[in-house]
């Protein structure tokens, strides 16, 4: 267990590490409640940030998961999409009153900007980014 948990630090640094001499932007994250604060909130002074709280046996948040994923690189870092999976990560989830999924907020600057429940179609998804990018 304790190993699985240094595997997937190490591949992370090293997957950033990557992204940085390469320049990339990294655009989809996986957060917990440990790292919430700094890849959301702190983040989110930065580029903003859309939050996916969603759960593997969820099969809304299975049909959406797709789409935001897919607009997140066609958005090109216009924001980034941190992944939460409820189930793990309750701190989070009750911090944010989270009582069905899927549910989607956007942080800018630190705070919560907007938010939608339910899998909704592309277009309405593009639409909400839109407004409040």
């Amino acid at each position: 267990m304790k190993e699985d948990k240094l595997e997937k630090i190490r591949k992370e640094k090293e997957e950033e590490l990557i992204r940085r001499i390469s320049g990339e932007k990294e655009t989809i994250i996986d957060v917990n409640d440990s790292d919430f604060q700094e890849k959301v909130i702190e983040k989110s002074k930065e580029t903003p940030v859309v939050i996916d709280f969603w759960a593997p046996w969820c099969q809304p948040c299975l049909f959406l998961s797709p789409t935001l994923e897919k607009l997140a690189r066609e958005y090109e870092g216009k924001f980034i999409l941190a992944k939460i999976n409820v189930d793990q990560n309750r701190g989070v989830a009750q911090r944010y009153g989270i009582m069905s999924i899927p549910s989607v907020k956007m942080f800018k600057e630190g705070k919560m900007v907007g938010e939608f429940l339910g899998a909704i179609p592309e277009p309405q998804v593009s639409g909400w980014l839109n407004k409040n990018l």
